[in-house]
């Protein structure tokens, strides 16, 4: 008996949690709660697929259940042998053509699927946007409106948005699971498949590619706002003037600072075409400092001064004379300053 309810104690327990482990995460990091069109594919897959196993699962346990009473050995029947089935073509053709059928009932949406979200036929007529994925963090330039950014990727609500991928360096997989699938970005070649997402909200993407130490903190963000709100975005981001002159002390003090240390040969401010590292243009309107840390000027300091604590393996290290706190300090100050526009991932519903 003791030992009976031991095991059931750990059933029990093993079944509770992975109900309690179910409901963890966030609302807009989740497949199953699809917020856009290639979401809602996925989903539908997700359900289908579901159904198909539930369904065998049903079946295979219904007829060894039937099995085990049917045919257990029974009083008086010892030397029993029950009649034998082996060779029988019927039985054979049967569990052959049932797998294949339920292979293709699944085969067939998903191919169409896939090829759906990565149909380029109305590519012209849309937004489009060359994302580049980089060890570990994301640019996003946008083609025709002559934008560069990094990290906070922008869209309308209710249209189709054309994402051009490749990689800097190694293989690295996009995917924003509430509004859309994944897709490789290959250093070799470009991949693109399209994005649409439903309502307005922040929306979290990841890298779903093994690249490294830090690929775990290769987080993003798409900000879906509506149409009128990206037209604003749009306009604000374009009137940026990467010259114009910090009003306030100290932001003018690190705007020197990175002046004087060459920050500016690696990262950009306005549309000038990213070099090395991510665009700082609406650095102070992101919630996430490289990728994950929370905004806040003691974040900021700490990734100046020692960017591989924070990040292991990315490519800031070492590419800068060490900073003094004071330096760090005033840098931080004027990139937090960087806010060229009111639509931000706040005003998005972060």
């Amino acid at each position: 008996m003791k030992g009976w309810m031991g095991k059931f104690k750990f059933v029990f327990l093993l079944s509770f949690l992975t109900i309690f482990l179910a409901g963890c995460g966030k609302e807009n990091l989740t497949a199953l709660v699809p917020k856009g069109y290639g979401a809602e594919s996925s989903m539908n897959l997700i359900i289908l697929s579901t159904v198909i196993m539930t369904f065998v699962f049903i079946v295979v346990l219904s007829v060894y259940s039937i099995a085990i009473i049917r045919f257990r050995k029974k009083k008086g029947q010892e030397g029993y042998i029950p009649k034998q089935v082996e060779g029988s073509k019927k039985l054979e053709t049967i569990w052959t053509v049932i797998p294949i059928i339920l292979v293709l009932i699944l085969a067939v949406p998903t191919v169409a699927a896939t090829f759906d979200l990565a149909d380029e036929s109305g590519k012209s007529d849309h937004i489009n946007i060359d994302v580049t994925g980089n060890q570990y963090w994301w640019h996003f330039s946008y083609a025709n409106e002559e934008i560069q950014t990094s990290q906070d990727l922008y869209i309308p609500t209710g249209k189709k948005v054309y994402l051009n991928m490749k990689s800097s360096d190694v293989i690295h997989s996009l995917w924003v699971p509430s509004i859309s699938g994944k897709m490789d970005v290959n250093p070799e070649n470009e991949n693109t498949m399209y994005i649409e997402a439903n309502e307005e909200g922040v929306y979290w993407g990841k890298c779903a590619e093994l690249c490294g130490p830090s690929h775990s903190l290769m987080d993003f963000k798409v900000i879906a706002v509506s149409p009128e709100e990206y037209e604003q975005w749009v306009s604000d981001m374009q009137a940026v003037d990467p010259e114009e002159e910090p009003q306030d002390a100290v932001a003018q003090d690190g705007r020197e600072a990175m002046d004087a240390n060459n920050c500016l040969s690696c990262h950009a401010i306005g549309s000038s075409p990213n070099a090395v590292g991510p665009n700082l243009t609406n650095f102070g309107d992101r919630t996430k400092i490289a990728g994950y840390l929370e905004t806040n000027k003691e974040n900021l300091v700490q990734w100046l001064l020692d960017p591989e604590s924070i990040k292991p393996g990315n490519l800031m290290t070492g590419k800068y004379p060490k900073l003094s706190e004071e330096e760090a300090d005033s840098i931080a100050e004027y990139l937090l300053q960087l806010k060229p526009s009111e639509i931000t991932p706040e005003s998005a519903g972060n």
